[in-house]
């Protein structure tokens, strides 16, 4: 007797992987009627049927999320930013009824967009959260939509907005508004520490902070820009690299608060008053900008509520298949944090 054809064949026949086939014999949503279209061909060209053990075993993998980081996987993390996002998807999909697995992708594995479809493909997750930077990757926004699988972004590339929906906040607004609070004070001289290139929401931050600059008539020889990576240790470096120079910054505006208290702690060592003799500010508003010593201005990014967020809109997604919004972005409201790291230059 011919051996029966199996899921697998009716994939390779239709060209896709077998979560795909899989999806279009249960009817979901989130498949294109075009890629139906090639599986159900290739069904009726093979004389397929369903196990209906297979099928029900299937199933299980239905209500299960995947939240995507992406960072160098030989850097230090983020000491908040992951774990927050990790925090407030968990937190939303037990309401909703869903599980959240969490998947950590090496930023310079060429095989990273392979890696991401895989996920989707291999039927381990029904809809996937791309976190920055994977979240301004155009190329792999195309290739889910290729697959069918249903995907959100976090603080998204504005043209990441017009391919797939996404959460975040106003951070170019947000970057502008930290340097209006620290001009105010009456600093012209100031350092400023970038996150790692290509992270696109970052950029934004600083490009808000440099439109604050030309508001109050300031050139772009007003400040030192130097890159980090968003960790501790890159904030000690450059810090000292900031220090150094002749004249020095009067305040050090960070992408991060990892590296406002690195460079918090080179200010310290160097017997630096903060603010003093250097004004420090960060961004994200993680729980150590309370408790250092002096407390640090910061800016409220609402990283818990945006991972929620985007868990609800996932899920809707799943439940209720496309409905023409589905490049909608959803703004989340942030707020500056006023502590006592900056006061004005001394004499």
């Amino acid at each position: 007797m011919a051996k029966a054809p199996t899921i697998d064949d009716v994939a390779a026949l239709a060209g896709v992987g077998r979560a795909t086939v899989s999806r279009a014999l249960n009817d979901q949503a989130n498949v294109s009627a075009k890629m139906r279209a090639r599986v159900m061909a290739a069904v009726e060209t093979l004389d397929y049927r369903v196990n209906p053990q297979a099928r029900s075993l299937a199933s299980r993998s239905s209500n299960a999320l995947a939240l995507i980081n992406c960072a160098a996987l030989d850097a230090e993390p983020n000491s908040y930013y992951f774990a927050a996002l990790e925090l407030g998807g968990l937190r939303a999909a037990a309401i909703a009824g869903f599980e959240l697995s969490t998947f950590n992708i090496d930023v310079n594995d060429p095989r990273r967009t392979e890696k991401v479809i895989e996920l989707f493909e291999s039927g381990r997750s029904a809809g996937l959260i791309l976190a920055p930077p994977l979240s301004d990757d155009v190329r792999l926004a195309a290739r889910l939509i290729e697959h069918g699988c249903p995907a959100i972004c976090v603080s998204p590339s504005a043209e990441m907005r017009a391919i797939l929906p996404g959460v975040g906040f106003d951070e170019e607004a947000a970057g502008r508004e930290i340097a209006q609070h620290v001009v105010s004070h009456g600093h012209r001289r100031f350092g400023y520490l970038l996150g790692i290139e290509g992270h696109l929401s970052a950029e934004k931050r600083f490009a808000g902070f440099l439109q604050a600059l030309d508001d109050a008539g300031l050139g772009s020889d007003a400040v030192v820009t130097l890159r980090g990576d968003f960790s501790f240790r890159s904030g000690v470096e450059l810090a000292q690299q900031l220090f150094d120079a002749k004249p020095g910054p009067t305040a050090i505006v960070c992408a991060n608060d990892d590296m406002a208290v690195g460079a918090m702690f080179t200010a310290h060592r160097m017997n630096l008053a903060i603010p003093g003799d250097v004004s420090i500010v960060g961004f994200d508003d993680a729980p150590i900008s309370g408790h250092i010593w002096p407390p640090l201005t910061t800016v409220h990014q609402p990283i818990r509520r945006i991972a929620a967020r985007a868990v609800e809109r996932l899920v809707e997604t799943l439940l209720r298949g496309p409905t023409g919004e589905t490049t909608r972005f959803d703004e989340i409201d942030y707020h500056l944090v006023l502590r006592e790291s900056v006061s004005p230059p001394s004499a």
